[in-house]
């Protein structure tokens, strides 16, 4: 964007906080408590699934295992900040400064984040080193590790038994802010010199690397900083519904968050956005055909399942049909008017 002036190079992400707010600001307005955590639950995802394209958009690289940073991140906080009565009894493994105190919410998430982030940067070093299917297939080896070792931790995690009495702090306004960080974050390093290397590589590796770009280098720094959003997501989640178990972090959450980039458009920040916004709506009205609802006097009632069966049929549409998403690849651009040309 050479020429552009300032308010034009942030302008995607502008729009997309200008985006993020009127749905906040509706929901206050108009929503009652339902809608509210609906809005919420939409905003957290936002978080993973931008953090989430950090590393997918940026690299080309599937990833089905950064979900496991959203687990390691989510309990992280909650031994720091759950049930100080329980604690000592149900987590009896942990540490005695973990088991025996309880810690403000804000050292909490911070604490929680650099842990996953560290985490991902051990366990990334390795993995980044590979590419294609391979790399995509490891990641999916971290997720069945995670899931395993703390569904099996059970003097730590509780197994896969919920872990209750997690304070309840995040609301629209605490995810809203949240959200933007992560938005601003990920349009940030996509314009950096490492996001620029690393989507180069995504076009041509082979290209990439004959003109100095050390893939496995800028593919480690991308899922890092991924991980540290997707566990700051995690945080979110654990203390915007108050209870958790491992299995919140496994497979249900891997497809949904990637169905949400593939359909807003993995390429874009806007996609990631956007897919978000797309797809949690249209899980709110198959919840509420679920559910039921009367027409003239005729219960209509849709079978169980019917929510996973739509998002995938649409998840295959898009594919089909757009295969850039709804955004296509592309950021919202600056408003200017259209120049007629000269006759």
């Amino acid at each position: 964007m050479a020429g552009a002036s300032p308010l034009e190079r942030i302008w995607p992400v502008i729009a997309l906080w200008a985006l993020l707010l009127v749905i906040v600001a509706l929901a206050e307005l108009f929503g009652g408590g339902i809608l509210n955590r609906v809005v919420t639950d939409a905003l957290v995802k936002v978080v993973v699934v931008v953090g989430l394209y950090i590393f997918v958009g940026n690299s080309g690289v599937m990833s089905f295992g950064s979900i496991s940073f959203m687990a390691i991140g989510a309990y992280a906080s909650v031994w720091q900040t759950c049930c100080p009565k329980l604690k000592p009894i149900n987590m009896s493994g942990l540490p005695d400064f973990l088991r025996y105190n309880t810690f403000d919410l804000f050292p909490s998430a911070v604490s929680s984040v650099v842990f996953a982030t560290i985490l991902a940067a051990i366990i990334g070093f390795p993995i980044m080193r590979l590419s294609g299917i391979a790399a995509s297939i490891a990641t999916f080896a971290v997720l069945a590790i995670v899931n395993v070792v703390y569904g099996n931790w059970d003097r730590v995690t509780l197994g896969t038994n919920s872990v209750v009495g997690i304070p309840r702090y995040v609301d629209m306004w605490v995810a809203l802010g949240c959200a933007a960080i992560t938005i601003a974050a990920a349009y940030a390093y996509q314009c950096s010199r490492s996001g620029r290397s690393l989507r180069a590589a995504r076009q041509d590796e082979v290209a990439a690397k004959a003109v100095g770009v050390n893939v496995p280098r800028e593919r480690l720094i991308a899922w890092t900083i991924s991980a540290a959003f997707i566990g700051l997501g995690g945080v979110l989640y654990a203390h915007n519904i108050g209870v958790i178990t491992i299995n919140n972090f496994y497979l249900d959450m891997t497809f949904i968050t990637l169905a949400m980039l593939v359909i807003g458009g993995m390429k874009s920040l806007a996609g990631a956005v956007i897919g978000v916004v797309a797809l949690a709506t249209l899980q709110e009205l198959l919840r509420q055909v679920e559910l039921g609802f009367v027409v003239g006097g005729l219960s209509i009632k849709s079978p169980p399942g019917v929510q996973e069966v739509v998002i995938g049929i649409v998840m295959l549409l898009i594919l089909v049909l757009r295969p850039g998403g709804l955004t296509g690849g592309r950021e919202f651009s600056w408003p200017s008017p259209k120049r007629r040309p000269r006759s």
